[in-house]
This record gives C-alpha cells, structure tokens and sequence, in this order.
C-alpha cells in the first residue's frame, strides 16, 4: 500500500525523535513518502498531490489544524477531477487533537501509529460525515462569535511565542467574554426552512461530540451530534455571566441541555446560514479563517474513510 505521513513539525506533542520512530514503523509495512510542513497550507498541497498521484493513504501527523488542511486538501483534488479518495489516517501530534480521540484513537502518537498499522492489515474503518463552512471542509466544529475571537486571540500569542495550553485558552475565553458581553448582539441563524432567529451573540456548529476538550475535560455542547448525524448546533441569545455559567457547567457535566430561553440548541441540522450585521470571525477546526458576513454550513455525510 502506498502511503504519504505528513508530518507537521511545529506541533505540540511531535519531536524528531517521535516522528522518527512512527515513519520507521510506518515505513516497515507501508510504501512510504514522509513529508514536513514548511509553511502554512504545505499539508494541503502535500495531500492534494497525493491524491492526484494515486496513493491510498494519506496520514496526518499532527494536531487538528494539520487534519483539516490534510482533508481539504484531499477533496480539493478529488473535487477537481475523476479521482479515487484516498483513507485518512490520523496520528495525534498537537495539543488538543478532538478529530482523533472522537474516533476513539490513543492519545499517545505510538499506540495510535500501531493502532493505524492494525487498521490496514485487517482493512478496518468508518466512514465519517464532515461540515463544510462555504467552501472549507471540517472534521468537528466551526463557530462565529465567542468561540472565533478565543481562536484568533490564541494564535496571536501563539505567535509572540506563548505556549498554547488549557489554561491559556481559559484565560482568553475568559477575556474574551467580558468584552463581547458588552457588545449589542450581530448574529442571524437560519436553520433549514425555518424563518432566521435575529439577536445571537455566539453560533457554535459541531460535528461531533465532544466539541472539544480542556485539558482531559470533554466539553459536550450537542451530546446527540455524532460522526454519523447532521451538524449540531448552539447559540447564545444572552452573554449575561448566570446563564453563560449556566451553559458551561451543563457543558462540562456532559449534560448540554441549556435553557431555551437563553439559547438555541438544535442537532441533525443539513444546512445553517449565518449572517451578520457587521463581519465577524469564523473560525474552523480551530483555525481562524478571517471575518465574513454571511456564511453557509452543510452537513455532508459519509463524506470520508478513516482507518481506525
């Protein structure tokens, strides 16, 4: 079977030394390409190109933000042209890595790469439904709002050279909070047909559940979202502390029922507009992809194969 690693250098958890071991493990019972990002969209092109030449796994090793370049990079070929979709393979390398462990996968890069090789030898996998945001492919959530200034706020300190932690991301929700809780709401939700709902601060769209972690903590904000269903979707109409704090601890329980009143929570969504009275962030997979006015989620099931 003939394989490309696409190996993201700067993430978390990845040392030469661990993707040295992984490659050589990997390389024994694969024809293997390993390949190192060296600038923003390098796993996307490496993945389009692996597509286009045929291979039959491409394998992501690093954090969330590597798998969503490697998937979108890998329709963007299938999508051009008469191609075979490759198997995704997925070894965790970042910080948080919710794509692979609500697959089930190993937290720890090793077991994962031996649970990938068993995949293969045995053919094992799943098809996964994905979302898109207009154009941009993703494996477990997007958002506007809340969620999209954390994202950006990170990768800011990222770049002046912060490490990128649980409590980093704390502080900045935090932070973040206080000052979108000062601000007039600019969101509009339409959910299918159904006539738009005005006066949103935050939309939050999964594609799976848990939305994400802190640390070991699962944040569950749409418990009936699955790899298999719609999207899931949440929105705060109320940025008031006693209901937001209400939401995160239900969230953290594993509950994710918030009060009707004080949000909108739906699940097994096909399509949602978003659209704003000013642009806002959107953030995808954890990337902050800039402001937008108006954006379209779809819901595409079985849209990919993961070997797991």
């Amino acid at each position: 079977m003939r394989a490309v690693l696409v190996v993201n250098p700067q993430a978390t958890s990845t040392t030469a030394a661990g993707r040295d071991v992984i490659a050589h493990a990997l390389a024994s019972e694969l024809k293997l390409d390993v390949v190192e990002t060296q600038y923003w969209g390098h796993a996307s092109d490496t993945a389009r190109a692996a597509v286009e030449d045929g291979v039959d796994l491409v394998i992501a090793l690093g954090g969330d933000g590597t798998v969503n370049e490697v998937v979108n990079g890998m329709f963007s070929a299938a999508e051009r042209g008469d191609r075979a979709m490759p198997t995704l393979g997925v070894v965790p390398g970042g910080s948080a890595n919710v794509f692979a462990r609500a697959l089930g996968l190993p937290r720890d890069p090793v077991e994962a790469t031996h649970r990938l090789l068993r995949a293969v030898a045995e053919g094992s996998g799943r098809l996964v439904g994905l979302g898109k945001a207009d154009d941009r492919w993703f494996t477990f959530n997007a958002g506007v709002g809340w969620d999209a200034e954390v994202v950006a706020e990170v990768e800011r300190l990222r770049s002046r050279g912060q490490n990128v932690t649980p409590a980093l991301y704390a502080r900045t929700a935090l932070s973040c909070y206080f000052r979108m809780a000062r601000r007039a709401p600019k969101i509009s939700l339409q959910i299918g047909h159904e006539d738009p709902i005005e006066q949103l601060h935050s939309v939050f769209v999964s594609n799976t559940d848990p939305w994400t972690y802190l640390g070991s903590r699962p944040v569950h904000m749409s418990p009936d979202t699955t790899f298999d269903t719609g999207l899931g979707v949440f929105a705060l109409h109320n940025m008031s502390a006693y209901p937001v704090l209400q939401h995160v601890a239900q969230m953290l329980r594993g509950r994710g029922k918030p009060h009707p009143r004080n949000s909108i929570q739906r699940a097994d969504a096909g399509y949602l507009r978003v659209t704003c009275t000013e642009p806002l962030r959107l953030q995808v997979d954890g990337d902050c992809l800039g402001e937008r006015s108006a954006i379209e989620f779809f819901s595409v099931p079985d849209a990919l194969r993961v070997a797991v």
